[in-house]
């Protein structure tokens, strides 16, 4: 199988990086992969990682809910149970960062399609990309919703969208320059990038270590960072407007790090554990286990 060593961070392309720590793949095969963090720009991301053409095998499991969209589980009922929920608060917030009631939206990653159904139902014209064959036929199936394959983000019309979104997806893309230069073309010049990804300064993070499930390896490509983020934006033209908390990840990523640290779900442990980082990240705002970070051109 061909792999991708990376000799300088694949963000800020700097030479001053070192191996972190070592985490296994709990969800399909158990391998182990090394992290590497950049002394710059302070990005982590997973070395060694299977290419494009060969990453697809590591999302096929029912185990991953994005794809599946399964419940099977007290962990995965809990996840729709939230979801249901953040659809509108997401729905919401592209509102008001961009200041309409409607317009443009491209969702990147759109999985089985829940939040682009909740934008068209707002009356938003919703174009969605998703990599997975399993999760464009469902979202077909569910909501009558025709996903595109990735690859058409090189192709869209430029100057289009009111709001591009990623919703924990920019930390599975392997060309992350060149969908950055993708943004600054699609995007109209009062739009907005939303992008949400997986904090590794979190204090949930810090308390699992390697066990933590958010580091996801080989799915999570990076491992941002706030600072991490705002570079890597800076680059490309834009800068940070906002960060919001997603308060309930803290959960979500703290039962599924009990199952791998201990076999099986310690609740109680992980909700006190979710509490506690939220709590932490109630006065250092920028350490929630997941932000939210609204970008805006220069």
């Amino acid at each position: 199988m061909q792999r991708i060593l990376y000799n300088q961070c694949p963000a800020c392309g700097s030479n001053n990086i070192h191996h972190q720590l070592h985490a296994t793949d709990h969800t399909v095969s158990k391998e182990a992969y090394q992290i590497w963090h950049c002394n710059d720009c302070t990005l982590r991301f997973t070395q060694d990682i299977p290419t494009l053409n060969e990453i697809g095998k590591y999302y096929q499991s029912q185990d991953y809910i994005s794809h599946s969209d399964t419940q099977k589980g007290l962990v995965n009922k809990l996840y729709h149970l939230v979801r249901n929920y953040t659809l509108g608060t997401k729905l919401r917030l592209i509102k008001k960062v961009t200041r309409k009631e409607s317009g443009q939206l491209l969702d990147i990653g759109a999985g089985t399609g829940a939040f682009l159904h909740t934008m068209q139902a707002a009356g938003w014209q919703a174009t969605g990309l998703e990599p997975d064959e399993t999760a464009r036929q469902v979202a077909k199936a569910r909501y009558q919703t025709d996903l595109l394959t990735p690859d058409y983000v090189y192709t869209l019309a430029d100057g289009k969208y009111d709001a591009i979104t990623l919703w924990h997806v920019l930390e599975h893309v392997h060309d992350l320059q060149g969908y950055f230069q993708r943004f600054v073309a699609l995007l109209k010049h009062d739009g907005r990038l939303i992008i949400a990804v997986p904090n590794y300064t979190s204090y949930d993070a810090a308390y699992y270590k390697s066990e933590w499930a958010a580091y996801d390896v080989p799915r999570h490509l990076y491992h941002f960072s706030p600072k991490s983020m705002e570079l890597l934006a800076a680059k490309h033209g834009f800068v940070v407007q906002a960060i919001k908390p997603m308060w309930f990840d803290s959960f979500y990523v703290s039962m599924l790090s009990e199952k791998y640290r201990n076999g099986a779900v310690l609740y109680v442990a992980a909700v006190l554990m979710g509490l506690m980082s939220n709590m932490v990240a109630l006065f250092k705002k920028h350490r929630c286990s997941s932000q939210i970070y609204v970008l805006k051109k220069a």
